[in-house]
């Protein structure tokens, strides 16, 4: 039900359930996609209530907006490098794709692909490598 999507919870019971859902439960917040402990839930909850607040909370729709300065269509993979280099201001690629799901030390090009296709349709000033970190630059 909540396949792949990576979330965070302090709370032992929480993290029981959303393992049994198939979430990716981590052990700290800073690569999840979700925290359950920001989240306020009305208890009791059902499954399928659950799983329309995480995907509310997965709507990065404003976020995009902001960032592009209207409403735009990306990509899976383009629209989380996006949403991620903007909440952390800034990543090295390790650490991009460690928070993507990606081992760090992993082979792939994946992530170098779509920055490549962000860079191609936004503008090579749009993702920007300063001294190894990727950052969001200018339009």
């Amino acid at each position: 039900m909540l396949t792949g999507i990576r979330i965070y919870s302090s709370d032992v019971v929480w993290r029981h359930i959303l393992a049994d859902l198939n979430a990716v439960v981590l052990d700290a917040p800073d690569t999840a996609e979700v925290n359950l402990d920001d989240i306020s839930l009305e208890i009791p909850i059902s499954a399928l209530d659950l799983k329309a607040v995480i995907l509310s909370a997965l709507d990065n729709t404003k976020i995009l907006q902001d960032v592009f300065g209207k409403a735009v269509y990306l990509p899976q993979l383009q629209a989380q490098i996006v949403v991620w280099l903007y909440k952390t201001g800034g990543l090295s690629l390790n650490a991009l794709k460690k928070v993507l799901g990606y081992m760090p030390n992993m082979t792939t090009h994946a992530v170098d692909t779509a920055i490549y296709q962000l860079r191609k349709n936004y503008g090579k000033d749009f993702i920007q490598n300063k001294n190894g970190v990727y950052i969001i630059g200018k339009l």
